[in-house]
C-alpha cells in the first residue's frame, strides 16, 4: 500500500524542497585528526547495526494500544469530549496519536539525515566529514524504522508538523557550515532524545521499547559530535556570532516547544483548532512532558557556549533554565546501557527457548 493512502491528513505534494546555499568545502589534509572525534568515528563504525534484524519485527502490535499510553496522558481526558468517546473512540484516538508522534520522529529522522549530508559537504574539517558519514547511515536505518513500524504496525502516518518544517526549513536554508550541526545536533535531536526516551521508560510494549532504546543508542553519539565540534568552534566566535546563534536557539526552542501539542490530531476528532490548543495548555501531563524534553538541550547549549543573558532569560521564562546544570555524560551512558541490557535479556531469553525446545525435542525422541 502506497504511503500517502495511510496518511491521516493530506500532506500535500510528494515532495519538500527546500532551497541549499553555502559552500561544499574539500579538505586536503588527510592526516590524523583530532583524537576525540576519530574515536568517536571509530564508535560510529563499530556500533553500525541492521534494523530489519536487531530488532523483533514479529512482535505483535495493538494499533489501537501501540504505546500503552494512560487515559491521563490524553490531552483530551477529563473533558466533555472524553467523556462523550466510546472505547472504540478512545482506542482510536490512541492510534491517531502514536501515528502522529511517530510520524514526527520519522520525518525529523529524513531531516537529520540530510543535515547530516549537509554537514558532509559543508564541514571544512575532515575528521567531522569522517563522523558525519556513520550519521548519514544511522539516520537512514532511523527513518526506515519508524517508517515500518508505521505502516506495518499502526496502519497510518500524519504529516510534518508545521513547526518541525520551519525549524527544519531555517537550518538547512543556512548558508553558515555550524548551523546543520546546532540546529540538528543540539535542537532537533536533543529534544527527540528526550522524547524518545519519555516514551521508552513508560511503555510496556517490547516492540516500541526496541525501536526506541537502540536509537537513542545511535542518537548519543549524534548530540556527543555536535557538542564536540561546536564547542571548539564557539571559542573562536565574537560576541555578535554568538549572539545570533543564541536568537536561533531561542526560535529553535519555541518552535520544539509549540510543536507537541498534536491539535491536529484533535481537529481530526471535531474539536475546533483554538479549543484544542487551549486544551493542551491546560494539561498537566503536558507541562510535565515539555519540561523533561529540554533536558536534553539546555545543558547541551550551555556547554557549548551559547549562554548569554537574552538566552538565560528565555529559560527562565520557559522554566528550564534549571536543566543547564543536568548531566548530559551520565544521561547517555545510560542510553547506551540500557540498549546494551534489552540487547542481553532478548539475546538470552531466545537462547534459553532454543535450548529448551532441544531438550524437548530429544525427551520425546527418547520416548
Amino acid at each position: 500500500m502506497s504511503t500517502y493512502d495511510l496518511y491521516a491528513n493530506d500532506p500535500g505534494g510528494p515532495r519538500w524542497e527546500v532551497p541549499a546555499s553555502g559552500a561544499a568545502r574539500f579538505s586536503w589534509d588527510y592526516d590524523d585528526g583530532r583524537d576525540r572525534l576519530l574515536a568517536l568515528y571509530q564508535k560510529g563504525k563499530d556500533k553500525q547495526w541492521d534494523g530489519a534484524r536487531r530488532i523483533d519485527w514479529d512482535l505483535e502490535v495493538d494499533p489501537y494500544d501501540a504505546l500503552g499510553t494512560p487515559d491521563e496522558a490524553m490531552t483530551v481526558y477529563g473533558t466533555r469530549h472524553w467523556a462523550a468517546m466510546t472505547d472504540k473512540d478512545k482506542g482510536e484516538l490512541r492510534r491517531h496519536y502514536a501515528a502522529w508522534q511517530f510520524s514526527q520522529f520519522l520525518h525529523g529522522e529524513q531531516g537529520a539525515m540530510i543535515c547530516a549530508a549537509r554537514i558532509i559537504e559543508s564541514v571544512p574539517d575532515l575528521d567531522a566529514k569522517f563522523y558525519s558519514a556513520t550519521q548519514a547511515m544511522d539516520e537512514a536505518r532511523h527513518a526506515e524504522i519508524y517508517g515500518r513500524f508505521l505502516h506495518e504496525k499502526v496502519g497510518m502516518l500524519y504529516p510534518i508538523n508545521d513547526d518541525l518544517r520551519s525549524l527544519l526549513d531555517d537550518t538547512l536554508r543556512d548558508s553558515r557550515w555550524d548551523m546543520p550541526y546546532l540546529g540538528m545536533q543540539v535542537l532537533i535531536e536533543g529534544l527527540a532524545l528526550a522524547a524518545f526516551g519519555m516514551i521508552r521508560d513508560t511503555t510496556n510494549k517490547p516492540l516500541p521499547k526496541q525501536i526506541l532504546a537502540y536509537v537513542m543508542q545511535d542518537e548519543a553519539r549524534h548530540v556527543a559530535f555536535g557538542r564536540m565540534a561546536l564547542r571548539d568552534y564557539y571559542r573562536q566566535l565574537t560576541d555578535a556570532e554568538l549572539r545570533e546563534r543564541e536568537e536561533f536557539v531561542i526560535e529553535g526552542c519555541h518552535l520544539m516547544r509549540d510543536r507537541l501539542r498534536g491539535v491536529e490530531v484533535l481537529e481530526n476528532f471535531g474539536i475546533p483548532r483554538g479549543e484544542a490548543e487551549e486544551m493542551s495548555e491546560r494539561s498537566e501531563f503536558l507541562h510535565l512532558f515539555r519540561k523533561l524534553l529540554f533536558s536534553r538541550i539546555v545543558p547541551c547549549v550551555k556547554d557549548i557556549g551559547l549562554w548569554g543573558a537574552r538566552l538565560q532569560k528565555a529559560y527562565l521564562d520557559m522554566g528550564v533554565f534549571a536543566l543547564g546544570d543536568a548531566d548530559l555524560d551520565l544521561l547517555m551512558a545510560q542510553d547506551e546501557e540500557i540498549a546494551d541490557r534489552l540487547d542481553r535479556e532478548r539475546f538470552a531469553r531466545e537462547e534459553d527457548e532454543r535450548v529448551a525446545e532441544v531438550a524437548d525435542a530429544i525427551a520425546e525422541g527418547a520416548s
